[in-house]
């Protein structure tokens, strides 16, 4: 995962927050003020934090400044008191919009009551100005800006259809419309946001304080932002973790649902891993801290949450082209209306005009523009808090068309925690405790989980080790004694000439009992065999049964050999094994899986892994055993190495683009229901601004469903 944004100037990259910017279009308003300015290198928007990022030059920002303002946006550089700034904001368009409603309100009763009497006229007229001015004064600089550019956005089709319902003699409708427009505008964000904050709650789940240990042995509370790596914090019972941590000292039960989604509490004692914002539920730790406050897992999962709500979602780009689209056609056919209608369809030039600027108001796509977005921040949320980290909503939706699975074994589908259970020093001038010795020495300088099973079993003092090489998918070499030593897999051994037929048949037992063999070797022959075995995870065997239930081939790719890779599949119930690979062989068989099955996804969690979970329509890395080369390499994160978070995967995003289309549907079928009418003349302005808003807001409610309702829970 990629480090955390800086919030304010930085190496040529200036953020910028932008209070008004909080859906695509208003993007796409931005994104074209500043096409025209030279020397921009970069634009990156976060709409979940309403900041843009600005790779320029200094001498470039104040013109790139300008021009948003003059799109009607206003500027502001993100500080430590923008969020109570924003929600003050927030606050003052709420009583700007309820005093214009009030004053509209004001405007048509004085219409209604006294409808011919010129002194009431200017009163209810003034009303009605002053309505518009409250709650309209943004959409108009907005829209005033977009015509300059020659653009038909939201804001410039409202615009035009509130003045030109107040210049012929429609100015109560004019007022109410421009009103309602801007409460249900402050609705339809409040509810945009709840989707796009849905992650940003977990932060509260991080205590603000830790009690650190001091040099004089006390214990002293300090803010956890000001806590540095390395110093040691005490975390009692009942008391959520401050900072991501190594455990020095004591054992509990912690609760690590709001990083991983895990509902059972998981045992930890000294040297385990701990996360921020869980909870230490039944005895006192003491802990390393091994993140800064900013850069812990808990931060970097929301901060990867958030890149990917900016990431465009193929159903979002389509909306986009068809609303560039659709909009200016049906201002031409508005325009067609006001000009033909008359001449067609014996109607008063008034009611053409009337008829036209209904339709101005039907066609505005803001129930087509945000139904999308809204939909895939609530999918990429709902996974999060389930433990399953999406990058992007390209991935959310595409995990739907998965036809293939490629699988790592050891970590993803076994334990990933295999023991020595056997050993066997070959005959040789050399002592078996110094053939250990040696053995010994060699795993524990890997980080191979099957070395490191070695390492620990034989339990012995390591030698010093000179010239040491990690030779990638066949094991280690190094000096030691005067000696050149091997400790690798079988394939590197034959390579090296040094297997017999003794050696093969010994092996043979091994590995078709499914377990891992490793063998110790000299320049000139095998010195001792060590087969190790890992056991398959019960929630493996659960996920491959739903991977089936949903139509998905599973194939396994390991190092492993060929006999180890057979039967670990056919316990766990995968349909095919691949043994003996290294990683570009592995690159090479999701390759073939494309070509054979169609969308293929690898799943991994080690350096090995990194190439074929890139190549991979979707990779999907362990986040709990994996290594940092595998995250960021991957493009889901299963935070708790679960593989039953994967089918959960792709039922929420079939899911996710079942109410896609749903919530285009509707917006679409709601708009030309209300298209018609308006031409037959059943349409008024109030039917059409609730159309387009209520529209907007029925989209939203949809998508916010995936937040209510998440996906099908695990089953235990």
């Amino acid at each position: 995962m990629s480090e955390p944004p800086a919030t304010a100037s930085q190496a040529g990259v200036t953020v910028l927050l932008i209070p008004a910017m909080d859906c695509p279009s208003e993007e796409n308003d931005i994104r074209r003020a500043l096409a025209a300015i030279d020397g921009i290198r970069s634009l990156s928007f976060q709409l979940s934090a309403r900041t843009l990022a600005i790779d320029a030059p200094n001498s470039v920002l104040p013109a790139a400044i300008a021009a948003i303002r003059q799109a009607g946006y206003e500027t502001q550089t993100p500080a430590a008191g923008d969020e109570a700034k924003e929600g003050y904001s927030a606050k003052s368009d709420l009583w700007k919009t309820l005093l214009a409603l009030a004053l509209a309100t004001g405007a048509e009763l004085v219409h209604f009551l006294a409808p011919d009497t010129l002194p009431f006229n200017g009163l209810g007229m003034a009303l009605a100005v002053i309505a518009i001015g409250l709650a309209g004064l943004s959409t108009y600089t907005k829209g005033l800006a977009a015509l300059r550019r020659g653009q038909l956005n939201m804001n410039a089709l409202m615009g035009v259809a509130v003045t030109g319902a107040f210049l012929i003699g429609q100015w109560p409708e004019a007022a109410m419309v421009m009103a309602l427009y801007a409460l249900a505008e402050l609705i339809e964000s409040r509810a945009v946001d709840r989707a796009r904050n849905a992650i940003k709650s977990l932060l509260a789940l991080t205590p603000d304080a830790a009690e650190v240990s001091q040099a004089d042995g006390q214990w002293r509370e300090m803010p956890a932002a000001q806590v540095s790596l390395g110093a040691v914090v005490r975390v009692k019972p009942g008391a959520r973790i401050p900072l991501d941590g190594r455990v020095t000292a004591g054992n509990s039960a912690v609760n690590q649902a709001p990083v991983t989604g895990e509902s059972i509490p998981v045992d930890k004692v000294v040297g385990d891993s701990v996360f921020a914002g869980t909870i230490n539920e039944t005895g006192t730790l003491e802990l390393e801290v091994t993140a800064a406050a900013d850069n812990t897992t808990l931060a970097r999962i929301i901060h990867a949450v958030e890149q990917a709500q900016g990431t465009r979602a193929p159903t979002q780009r389509f909306v986009d082209r068809f609303a560039a689209i659709y909009t200016p056609a049906v201002f031409v056919i508005a325009l067609a209306v006001a000009m033909f209608g008359p001449w067609l369809f014996d109607w008063s030039w008034m009611q053409a005009i009337y008829k036209a600027l209904v339709l101005l108001v039907i066609a505005c796509p803001c129930a087509l523009v945000i139904a999308t977005p809204v939909t895939v921040v609530s999918g990429l949320a709902s996974a999060a808090r389930r433990g399953i980290l999406i990058k992007g909503g390209v991935y959310l939706e595409e995990a739907r068309k998965l036809r293939a699975i490629a699988l790592d074994k050891t970590g993803t589908i076994t334990e990933g925690k295999p023991r020595l259970v056997a050993t066997e020093v070959l005959p040789s001038n050399i002592s078996e405790v110094q053939v250990l010795s040696w053995a010994a020495s060699l795993a524990g300088h890997s980080d191979h989980p099957v070395a490191k099973a070695i390492a620990s079993g034989l339990n012995l003092p390591e030698n010093g080790l000179t010239d040491f090489v990690a030779l990638a998918g066949r094991g280690v070499e190094a000096r030691t004694d005067g000696q050149k030593l091997t400790l690798g897999n079988h394939r590197l051994i034959e390579e090296r000439s040094l297997c017999s037929v003794e050696i093969e048949a010994r092996l043979n037992v091994h590995e078709t009992q499914g377990r891992s063999v490793t063998l110790l070797a000299s320049e000139r022959q095998v010195l001792a065999i060590f087969a190790v075995a890992d056991t398959i995870k019960e929630s493996s065997r659960a996920a491959l049964a739903e991977l089936h239930q949903l139509g998905v081939t599973s194939v396994m790719l390991t190092g492993d050999n060929s006999a180890t890779a057979a039967t670990i599949a056919k316990q766990a119930g995968i349909d095919d094994a691949r043994g003996n690979l290294l990683p570009e062989d592995k690159l090479a068989a999701i390759e073939e899986m494309q070509r054979r099955y169609g969308t293929t996804a690898m799943t991994g969690d080690g350096i090995n892994d990194a190439p074929a979970l890139a190549r991979a329509d979707i990779g999907v890395a362990m986040g709990s055993a994996g290594t940092d080369t595998a995250m960021e390499a991957a493009d889901v994160v299963i935070m708790n190495d679960d593989l039953r978070r994967i089918p959960e995967t792709i039922r929420l995003s079939r899911r996710t683009h079942a109410v896609l289309w749903q919530n285009i549907a509707l917006a679409l079928s709601i708009k030309a229901v209300f298209l018609v009418l308006a031409i037959a003349g059943g349409a008024t302005m109030w039917m059409a601004v609730f159309a387009d808003m209520g529209a907007s807001l029925l989209v939203v409610a949809n998508g916010l469903r995936l937040l209510r309702n998440p996906t099908v829970s695990v089953r235990t």
